[in-house]
């Protein structure tokens, strides 16, 4: 529970506007999918069999798992807010038309003949008789749908669209179980909270009810006028991928730019995704730089095959930042010192019992390997594929997300990872690295990465990032990873000690 209080204390901010992005992708979602699926419904009473076309559509629609909804979106509609409001109108459609349809057509024939008797016109029964008879079913189909929206908005964070699940997914990542917990349990308020007040509604006029329907649209258009009043300066939005590491290496380029011209302002989206949901933002311009690593721009983006073994770290460098700007006009500016290369690592003692020192050791124990890996090294041809293809070994690997194989091979679970170099893990947990005798990981070094029109645009801002050019040692990289993720400190303070150490940076 202390824990739980001092990150409340220290991360308020951070919980507030969090709270808020998911408040309105929740809130903008809802009123969507009530805008589409209520009048259809409307409609659908009068036309039994479109009626169950849309509900077999619904009910299909549903069963799409989010994440590859979210996978389908993004090559159309890139990445943050959009494809994630998109994606949970989908999924609030079916309880809001069905139980509207539903709510209409089991109100009693009776009442409909006499409405009509009084000479009402189609929309004077649809107001005074059918919504309120039907209001509850109604209330109730778009309470369910709310709380499922509230629910999978969690997964917004996966695409840089921000909200609660932000802290679910940096609790997970770092190992914090206060993390996760703030996020789930906060989460669970505003389902309550909002649940709660559209219960009240069964009991309030339709006129109440379209009342607080176009306040909530005036507070949601509202807000976005604001921030974009009120923001007076030029905005930098700067990502970074999942884990402590890029969000150090975000704080520095923030405090770096913003101590150089007072004029602008820099956005932060820290654990915003996977590589290539910041790569697909970086191309569509939902965002303007983030950190990449040379060994990634050669392997994972270059539309034709690379060779990268035996290449130094100039020339690995150097092919990187020419297929970025003839590939994709994107700028990758100097890079850092350290090497965050792939690596497999086993416990220590585990390495001592085989005596293991190279990764062709591992040759001669194959029947007692059990791999934890991430899907995208698995996926690699400079990772799992890789080694398999070079060192000609195979043993069985399960895919897990990053801070999950560390924690399975904590537990003995499995009893061979993958790891980046700078991982503070390697050290919490007694792990050693075994060689690359075969040389099959190409060299990794940091660099910031953005189109060549914003570099052209802003060259004070790639002169002030350039400063950490040759900077960084891979000992200084893994122990401020060290301090983030066990030393539980602050990103943004690790990364502002280490530039005033270095003297880029003014004490403040």
């Amino acid at each position: 529970m202390n824990q739980i209080f001092q990150i409340l204390s220290e991360r308020r901010g951070d919980l507030g506007v969090a709270l808020l992005q998911h408040l309105q992708i929740s809130l903008v979602s809802l009123l969507i999918a009530m805008v589409i699926a209520m009048p259809l419904a409307f409609w659908a009473v009068k036309h039994t069999r479109a009626a169950e076309f849309l509900l077999q559509i619904a009910s299909i629609l549903q069963t799409i798992p989010s994440l590859a909804l979210l996978g389908l979106l993004i090559p159309l509609v890139g990445i943050g807010t959009v494809p994630a409001v998109i994606a949970l109108v989908v999924y609030a459609l079916l309880p809001i038309f069905q139980n509207t349809y539903l709510g209409l057509t089991e109100i009693d024939p009776a009442l409909e003949e006499a409405a009509d008797a009084f000479g009402m016109s189609r929309l004077q029964k649809l107001l005074k008789v059918e919504l309120p008879l039907a209001m509850p079913t109604i209330i109730s189909g778009i309470r369910t749908a709310l709380v499922l929206i509230i629910g999978t908005a969690t997964m917004a964070a996966l695409i840089g669209a921000g909200g609660l699940g932000s802290f679910i997914l940096l609790g997970i990542d770092r190992n914090n179980t206060a993390l996760i917990v703030i996020g789930a349990v906060c989460s669970g308020i505003l389902a309550i909270t909002l649940s709660a007040l559209i219960k009240w509604l069964e009991h309030a006029s339709v006129k109440t009810a379209l009342g607080i329907l176009s306040v909530s649209i005036i507070f949601l258009a509202g807000s976005g006028i604001y921030q974009a009043v009120t923001s007076q300066k030029e905005t930098i939005i700067i990502a970074g991928k999942l884990g402590s590491e890029p969000e150090i290496l975000i704080n520095m380029y923030k405090d770096l730019i913003e101590q150089d011209d007072s004029h602008v302002q820099v956005t932060l989206k820290p654990n915003f995704g996977k590589t290539t949901f910041l790569y697909s933002a970086l191309k569509n311009g939902k965002i303007d730089i983030y950190p990449e690593f040379t060994g990634t721009v050669l392997e994972t983006f270059a539309k034709s095959p690379v060779k990268t073994a035996g290449l130094s770290e100039k020339e690995t460098y150097e092919k990187a930042k020419k297929l970025m700007y003839e590939q994709d006009k994107l700028t990758l500016l100097k890079p850092m010192a350290y090497d965050n290369t792939y690596a497999l690592a086993v416990k220590t003692s585990f390495k001592n019992k085989n005596h293991l020192k190279k990764i062709s050791d591992l040759a001669n124990i194959t029947n007692q390997l059990k791999g934890g890996m991430t899907l995208e090294f698995i996926d690699r041809g400079d990772g799992f594929k890789g080694i398999k293809k070079l060192y000609k070994i195979d043993f069985p690997v399960k895919s897990m997300e990053p801070a999950l194989r560390y924690q399975a091979i904590n537990q003995n679970k499995v009893n061979i990872v993958d790891a980046y170099s700078t991982d503070s893990e390697l050290r919490q947990y007694h792990l050693s690295i075994l060689k690359d005798d075969k040389h099959n990981f190409p060299i990794y070094q940091g660099a910031p990465l953005m189109s060549n029109d914003f570099a052209n645009k802003h060259p004070h801002i790639v002169h002030s990032l350039n400063k950490l050019a040759g900077r960084i040692t891979e000992k200084q990289m893994q122990e401020m990873n060290y301090e983030v993720n066990v030393k539980n400190m602050d990103p943004r303070q690790v990364a502002h000690n280490f530039l005033v150490k270095q003297h880029l940076l003014k004490e403040k």
